[in-house]
This record gives C-alpha cells, sequence and structure tokens, in this order.
C-alpha cells in the first residue's frame, strides 16, 4: 500500500471535499439572498414611473403604501376598474408626500428590515467572503505547496512499502557490477547484527553514477523489494523551494521520518540539482541561497545519524563532477557506484528481460539486435523492443520479427524515412555516391564495423541518405591508426565526390564537423602528436563552467602552441582523406556497381553489400594511401 506523508495534499478524495464544501457555500449565499428578499419585500407587483403613481394619487385610486429608503410598493382600489393592482416605484425627494397621501386617505407604513439579516449581509458575510478568497489564493500560491502555508515545511516523499515495490534484482539486467555492490546493501538492512559483530559498518550513502537511462532509480527500487523495508523515494529537485530555508526543513521532516521507519533505505533522484558544488560561480548568490542551505542541511542529515539505525541514503546522479566535495567524502556518500552503458553481453540480457513482454519469432536471437544497438542504455532498449512491436502491428504481423528490430533501430538512430521527399535524378546520384563511398572505406580498412545497410531514402531532419555500420566487438581502447581510419570514413562522401563527380556538396557538412573533433582531440588531449609532444591542452576548469568549446583553446595557451595545433589537425584531417581517397581508387568497381544498384532499388542490406565486396572489393590499397606516417 503506497502511503504519502503529504496525503492531506494530494488526495484526489480531499480535494473534491474541498471544491464541494466551496460549492455549498456559495449557494447558501445565494439562497439567503433570495429568501431575505422574499420575506422582506414579497410580491411586489409591476413597475411603474413615480409620475404615474402621482396621477393614481390624485385620481384616487391608490388604497395603500409600504415605504422604504428608496423604494416604494403599493395597492390600488379593487373598484378602480384597472387590472393593475399592485406596483412598485422608487421614490423621489418628496418633502410633501406624506401630506399628500394623509389628503387622499391613503393608508401608509414604513418597511423595517431585521438588523440582524443587514449585519450579516454588511458585515459578516463580506468577512466569510474575503477569508475564502484569501484562503484560496493562498493554497494557489503554496501548492501546490501540498497542504497549504501550514505545511511548507512538509516533506513530499513517498514511502512505499513492499506491496507496492515489485521490482527486484530480477528485474535489472546489463549492470552486474553494480548489483553485487547493492546486493550487500539488501544483506545489511536484513541483518545488521552480521555486520556489526566485529565493529564493520555499511556505508552510510552510496552515490548511483552513470549516464541517463542506465537503470539507476530501477536498481534503488530493486534494493527496496529486496529488503522488504520503507522507501522514502524524493527528487533533489523536490528539496528547492522559491523560499528560503523550506528545503532545509524539508530535509529534516525527510530524516526524521526515516528513522522512525528504521530500517529504512532513502533515495535521492538527481542529486545534482540539490548538492550542487557551492562556491562563486553562475547561480551561487552566496550563504542566504537556498539551494547552499539546503545542501548545508543535508550534509548535517548524514553526519547526525548512526550507522546502527539502519538507514541507508542512495543518491543518483548523471553529472557527478559538479557535486560538491563535502557530499562526496567519507562518512556521508562513502562510495560511488558506476551504472555505466551494457556492453554487448549487458545489452542482450536487457533485451531478454523486455523481449518477454511482447509476442516475438522464437527464432529470434537477441544477439543479433544487441549488436546493432552499441552505446544504448537500458532506456533505449526498452523505447527499441516498443517501437519494434509498433513497426510489426503496422504491418499487421502476428509476431515480431528481425527485420522489425532493423527498422526501428534506423528508425531511432536516423530517424524517420521521408519517402515523400522527392528528390531529382541528380541529387540521387550524388547522395548515392557519397554513401557507397563511406560503405567502400569501411570495408576497406575493417575499422571494426561491419556495412549493415546503405540507403539514399531521406530520413529525419536533412539526412539524404545514411549507411549503418555495426560493430563486431565492444571496443574500449583505440590507438592511432584505428583513429585514423574512423577519420577517413568519415571523409569517404566527400571523397567519392571529388573522385566521381569532381564537385563537392553540401551533404558532408556533418562528416567534417566530426572528423574535425576526432582530429582535435587527437592532438590537444591524446597526445597524438609529435610536434606538440605528449602534452594535454585541455585545460582543467571549475565544475560550474561549461567544458571548453574547440575556439576556447586558443585564449588558454601561447599562440605558438595555437598554431601547432591548428596545423596538427588540419594535417590529420588531409592524411584521413587522403586514405578514403585511395581506398576508393582501389575499390572503384565495387562502389560503381553499389551506385547502380543503390539507384535502382535504394537500398542495400548486409548481404547483399557482402557480395559485391566478395566479388568486386578487396582490392590492395597502395601503401601511399595507407601509410600513418
Amino acid at each position: 500500500m503506497t502511503q504519502s506523508k503529504d496525503a492531506n495534499a494530494t488526495d484526489p478524495s480531499r480535494r473534491d471535499t474541498f471544491h464541494l464544501s466551496a460549492a455549498y457555500i456559495v449557494l447558501a449565499v445565494m439562497i439567503l439572498f433570495f429568501v431575505y428578499d422574499l420575506l422582506g419585500s414579497g410580491d411586489r407587483g409591476s413597475s411603474i414611473p413615480y409620475s404615474q403613481f402621482l396621477s393614481y394619487l390624485e385620481e384616487g385610486r391608490v388604497s395603500s403604501v409600504t415605504l422604504s429608503d428608496s423604494t416604494m410598493r403599493g395597492e390600488l382600489h379593487a373598484e378602480s376598474g384597472s387590472e393593475l393592482q399592485k406596483f412598485h416605484t422608487i421614490v423621489f425627494e418628496d418633502d410633501d408626500l406624506l401630506k399628500r397621501l394623509q389628503a387622499h386617505k391613503v393608508i401608509f407604513q414604513r418597511e423595517v428590515r431585521s438588523p440582524v439579516i443587514e449585519a450579516i449581509l454588511a458585515w459578516v458575510l463580506p468577512l466569510i467572503l474575503f477569508v475564502g478568497i484569501w484562503t484560496y489564493i493562498g493554497r494557489r500560491i503554496a501548492g501546490g505547496v501540498q497542504g497549504g502555508v501550514m505545511s511548507l515545511s512538509k516533506s513530499k516523499a513517498k514511502v512505499f512499502m513492499e506491496t507496492t515495490v515489485q521490482t527486484t534484482f530480477a528485474d535489472v539486467a546489463g549492470v552486474d557490477e553494480a548489483e553485487e555492490e547493492l546486493r550487500e546493501v539488501v544483506q545489511f538492512l536484513k541483518e545488521p547484527q552480521r555486520y556489526a559483530r566485529l565493529g564493520g559498518r555499511v556505508p552510510k550513502g552510496l552515490l548511483l553514477v552513470g549516464p541517463p537511462g542506465t537503470g539507476k532509480t530501477m536498481l534503488a527500487r530493486a534494493v527496496a523489494g529486496e529488503a522488504n523495508v520503507p522507501f522514502f523515494s524524493i527528487n533533489g529537485s523536490e528539496f528547492v523551494e522559491l523560499f528560503v530555508g523550506l528545503g532545509a526543513a524539508r530535509v529534516r521532516d525527510l530524516f526524521t521520518e526515516a528513522r522512525r521507519n528504521v530500517p529504512c533505505l532513502v533515495f535521492i533522484d538527481e542529486i545534482d540539482a540539490l548538492g550542487k558544488s557551492r562556491g562563486l560561480g553562475p547561480g551561487n548568490l552566496g550563504a542566504s541561497d537556498e539551494k547552499e542551505q539546503t545542501l548545508n542541511q543535508l550534509l548535517a542529515e548524514m553526519d547526525g545519524f548512526d550507522p546502527k539505525e539502519c538507514v541507508i541514503v542512495l543518491a543518483a546522479t548523471n553529472r557527478p563532477e559538479i557535486l560538491d566535495q563535502a557530499l562526496l567524502r567519507a562518512g556521508r556518500f562513502d562510495r560511488q557506484i558506476l551504472v555505466a552503458l551494457p556492453d554487448q553481453v549487458g545489452r542482450t540480457d536487457i533485451l531478454k528481460v523486455h523481449l518477454h513482454k511482447i509476442t516475438v519469432d522464437p527464432q529470434l536471437d537477441p544477439a543479433k539486435i544487441a549488436a546493432l544497438t552499441p552505446g544504448f542504455s537500458g532506456a533505449d532498449l526498452a523505447n527499441l523492443v516498443n517501437e519494434a512491436a509498433l513497426v510489426a502491428t503496422r504491418r499487421d504481423a502476428a509476431q515480431v520479427v528481425e527485420s522489425d528490430f532493423t527498422q526501428a533501430v534506423e528508425r531511432l538512430v536516423a530517424g524517420l524515412e521521408q519517402k515523400k521527399k522527392l528528390m531529382n535524378p541528380d541529387e540521387k546520384r550524388k547522395v548515392a555516391f557519397h554513401e557507397m563511398g563511406h560503405a567502400t572505406v569501411a570495408l576497406a580498412f575493417g575499422t571494426g564495423e561491419k556495412v549493415h545497410k546503405v540507403s539514399i531514402i531521406p530520413r529525419g531532419i536533412g539526412a539524404l541518405g545514411y549507411t549503418l555500420r555495426r560493430p563486431t566487438e565492444d571496443r574500449y581502447l583505440m590507438d592511432e591508426d584505428e583513429l585514423l581510419g574512423k577519420i577517413a570514413v568519415l571523409l569517404a562522401g566527400r571523397a567519392a565526390e571529388k573522385e566521381f563527380l569532381a564537385k563537392a556538396s553540401t551533404g558532408a557538412a556533418d562528416d567534417l564537423a566530426k572528423a574535425t573533433e576526432i582530429a582535435h582531440e587527437m592532438v590537444v588531449r591524446l597526445g597524438m602528436s609529435e610536434k606538440l609532444g605528449l602534452v594535454s591542452f585541455e585545460p582543467q576548469r571549475p565544475a560550474y563552467l561549461l567544458a571548453p568549446v574547440y575556439g576556447e583553446f586558443k585564449a588558454l595557451m601561447s599562440e605558438e602552441s595555437a598554431r601547432l595545433i591548428d596545423a596538427e589537425v588540419r594535417r590529420l584531417i588531409d592524411r584521413g582523406f587522403t586514405m578514403a581517397l585511395g581506398a576508393i581508387r582501389a575499390n572503384r568497381e565495387f562502389l560503381l556497381a553499389g551506385v547502380t544498384r543503390l539507384l535502382a532499388v535504394e537500398t542495400l542490406d548486409d548481404v547483399t553489400i557482402s557480395d559485391l565486396w566478395q566479388r568486386l572489393g578487396t582490392q590492395p590499397i597502395p601503401e601511399i594511401y595507407t601509410s600513418s606516417s
């Protein structure tokens, strides 16, 4: 059963009750006005001008009148012959009115209203309305502050019990190392005496670090599910409020509730929103800043509880470099657990978890799908499985097959096909040469990637064609020749245009940017330039500042070094282009045959490309084009 410490503020039934009560109050006021008006005035008859009343009075037709401050009600004699029997009119200032009424023997009286009701209408009712409006505005300003002004300091943390948290380690895959670290936390929550036997203690806090979508939140939920303990979950941004001091009060409230429910687990997601490094950079206004006070309170709370209380704090972030060092020191977040992007084996395991949720072909091999998805996170793979199911649904298939996953990968990586975007024959020919240039150089240099598909069908925004390459294995280190090969593959499209079309097109803009970035990293950060030596020119900057871009390096070094860096980057780019040109010239027949097929069918799969390469490719490339010297 899910319990919220702010149930009074977030429970829909309580909101409905409040709105219903407000409606009853308004209805009661309306009924009060109606009854008072009905009792006070009765049947007032038709409205007539005051001049007509004076005419009736002079004719002796008026029987009786009732006077008030500004109005008058009256009746005519029944024998007057007029259809009008009752009337009312507005009274003007007339000092002789009473004398006239007496002269014509008209019965008159003064209308007396209840002073209690008048006092209610004049004083009490406006006060009630003012308080109601003020309360409503206060709730809106605060509420969202969940419960109004009096509960501003209350924690928004949601407490989950085992009946709600059904996630376990069986639902987590691809992060075996992180899972092993967290299993120890589960054991401590279940058997704290075992760890206290020799005087040891489990860390107070564990920080889950990794890219977005790698499963940090799911791991935290799995710990709560496995340990069967109360689970306090809150986002770091929920601590930060408009008013200074409220965030710190929420931190105190959260840890107070945690101590009442030991053993328990507190999970703070996106802690970088709360624990950003304190300093004089943008966004830090000094000691009175709300974020800084909230962080100080969190540091104090983590120091203030005894590990034997069995309160463990888990936090997650994808930006550990901006966290305050005081938060990461021993005694607070003692350990940092890396939740990295999964390798091919991990991606296979993750796919197996998600494939159980859809109807797939029994012959489908998850390892082949995993090979198509280098760099995908767990969230990306879940999205891929869903996208493949949608692709199969569109073609009214009974099962999801491998081709559906291939289309889903292409859609996620390259974008949606733009088949209605018509290109003229000259443009299609240029795109075909460009894409076959990429495929030719990738096959010629064997860069550890298999060419999976080549297409000249426009996709996404601005992509007129694409070459889909699939890594043959996960790589963690690359040498200089391999990086030069990557640059050559990126520049192969422009090289093919120069070799066969004699003119360059705008299609290589993205390729040039990526190739320049790789060459710049080789020179500035990786020390792969003999002229510059083993020097890293990447500046160390405060964590609250953005990473420098390419143009900013020149301001951080001497003019001579900047000139050498520009020259070395240019040399690597020219070298990669020469390598690409040599591979294309050595495999001219393969490229031309591929272009012919592309213009005919628009898409070449891996089987067709492999067949063409075996028949027409693998020609020796002159050493002048392959040497990295």
